[in-house]
């Protein structure tokens, strides 16, 4: 994988000259598999050394080549890891396939071999797989790219991408990255060496020639980049900048859309099926309390980017799809490149199903309360009579005897199996998982989850008895809309929960529940 970012790299030798050095540690280890072949020949060219020597030397000779045919061979059917994306051909975006090939003319560059869409805030250069090695790269871009930005914000930001396949193109270029990513492959894992000790020793000898050559890849690759953002220095320069602080602004609000609204979803097994649509409603309402509302209007009157695709709904799920499997790990492959799965299709997602915008405040906030209200009541031996009060009370009684570590331990528990029956196995076997922002798969403290619990049951109860109802904040995730507001966020429950459980003190709590008008005595559904 390559990745040629838009910011210039440090100044170095050529990268051609790097892929050479690369190319003459290959050669090198190539020399010194045929050396005992070579000193074989010279002894019975030249007659020299006793028949017994000559033995010696041919016998080595042969188990050197051929232990040398081996592991080449062994390294060369190593599969290099792909990262997974969605692919978009041509028929399903003729305009975006029309804007890159415009593109790579002007910079004067090969076409990219292909367009693809990933889950991230990133863009970059696939190299083709081995059985397509004359092949151009892939471009790979990232898609809330195609939906926050604007056309010409995208054009500008691939610019220094696509001019990569200028050097990508280059033989002695080519053929490095050919290598590396040939030994990166056959490296690790490695597997036993008393089981597979051929593939142990082919393993260690890519290690080897990786070490030897690491410190040339990188310099062949910044070499890489520093020439294609020269080259792309005078291609809509004006745009960049406004392009980059766009990117980054992006990244802010896919990575809250994800921790905070998808990943919820997620782990009652649920997939939102429009998350580039979402990361644009988060970066919209975010740009409106950060009173950049007025700029927002001026800049949004622009084309956005998710134009250029025929489909744009049916390649979101698609994305939507694929990044739940890599952040989360649904087991089944992603959908077909050029299609999304339908709506009652739940056999391609592992037995997860998609949920809209509109339906996720009832089928996954309301879900996502109801269960851990009932898995508190459950905890607290209070199944038989789910009233507030009573938890109040057991909770208040815990706080102030022996703590509440152990029903917080318990509630901990009992969730990591429940969202052990939503996740699976992750990617497949020679796949690159792209990196989840932090701290996703990090255990929540059990106070925390604790915390979680109370809160729900609370919101649970305030819907029950006062017609507040589940909703969804784009940037903070599942949120209580209170009745007496007008459908308003409702005050934030985090400080009298705390003093519930830190002290034992139920006052501010109850204090809240009577400003609400939360009857605590009513019992909560849970189902």
């Amino acid at each position: 994988m390559v990745r040629c970012r838009t910011r210039t790299p440090r100044a170095g030798r050529s990268a051609r000259e790097h892929a050479l050095a690369v190319l003459r540690v290959r050669n090198g280890a190539l020399a010194l598999a045929l050396l005992p072949a070579a000193v074989a020949v010279v002894l019975f060219a030249t007659g020299t050394g006793a028949p017994a020597v000559r033995a010696v030397v041919t016998a080595l000779a042969a188990a050197s080549a051929a232990l040398g045919a081996l592991t080449g061979a062994l390294i060369a059917r190593a599969r290099p890891a792909v990262t997974p994306t969605v692919a978009v051909p041509e028929r399903a975006a003729p305009a975006l396939h029309r804007l890159i090939r415009e593109l790579a003319a002007r910079l004067d560059v090969p076409v990219p071999g292909g367009i693809a869409l990933t889950p991230d805030c990133d863009s970059w250069l696939e190299e083709p797989t081995r059985g397509a090695a004359p092949s151009a790269p892939v471009l790979v871009i990232g898609s809330p790219f195609l939906w926050w930005l604007r056309v010409a914000e995208l054009r500008a930001l691939l610019a220094p991408v696509v001019a990569g396949t200028g050097p990508a193109a280059h033989p002695d270029i080519a053929a490095a990255r050919r290598c590396v990513r040939a030994w990166d492959a056959a490296a690790g894992p490695a597997p036993g060496a008393v089981r597979h000790p051929a593939r142990a020793y082919a393993a260690t000898v890519a290690r080897v020639l990786l070490r030897l050559t690491g410190a040339h890849a990188a310099e062949m690759e910044r070499g890489v980049a520093q020439a294609a953002a020269a080259r792309a220095r005078d291609v809509d320069q004006a745009l960049r900048q406004a392009a980059q602080e766009q990117v980054g602004l992006a990244y802010a609000g896919w990575d809250r859309l994800l921790t905070r609204v998808a990943l919820p979803a997620w782990r009652i097994g649920r997939w939102p099926r429009g998350l580039d649509a979402g990361v644009v409603a988060a970066l919209t309402e975010l740009s409106r309390r950060d009173r950049l509302a007025d700029s927002l209007a001026t800049r949004l009157d622009g084309r956005p980017a998710c134009d250029l695709l025929e489909e744009p709904g049916a390649m979101d799920e698609a994305v939507s799809l694929l990044a739940a499997r890599l952040f989360h790990g649904i087991p089944a492959p992603a959908p077909p490149a050029d299609t999304a799965p339908p709506a009652d299709d739940q056999g391609s997602s592992g037995g997860w199903t998609p949920v809209d915008w509109s339906g996720y405040a009832d089928e996954v906030v309301d879900r996502i309360w109801r269960d851990r209200a009932a898995r508190l009541f459950l905890a607290l031996d209070a199944i038989e009579t789910p009233t507030l009060a009573c938890a109040l009370q057991r909770l208040t009684e815990a706080a102030t005897l022996d703590g509440t570590d152990a029903l917080a331990a318990r509630l901990s528990a009992d969730t990591a199996r429940a969202e052990a029956a939503h996740t699976g196995g992750g990617s497949p076997p020679g796949t690159a998982v792209l990196p989840a922002p932090p701290p996703w798969h990090l255990p929540r403290a059990d106070r925390e989850l604790l915390a979680e619990h109370v809160t729900a049951a609370v919101c649970c109860a305030a819907a029950d008895t006062t017609g507040a109802a589940p909703g969804l904040d784009w940037l903070d995730g599942p949120v209580l809309l209170t009745a007496g507001q007008g459908g308003r966020r409702g005050p934030d429950l985090a400080t009298p929960v705390q003093r519930l459980l830190d002290d034992g003190d139920p006052g501010p709590l109850r204090d809240w529940l009577a400003r609400a008008g939360v009857r605590s005595d009513k019992p909560v559904r849970l189902v």
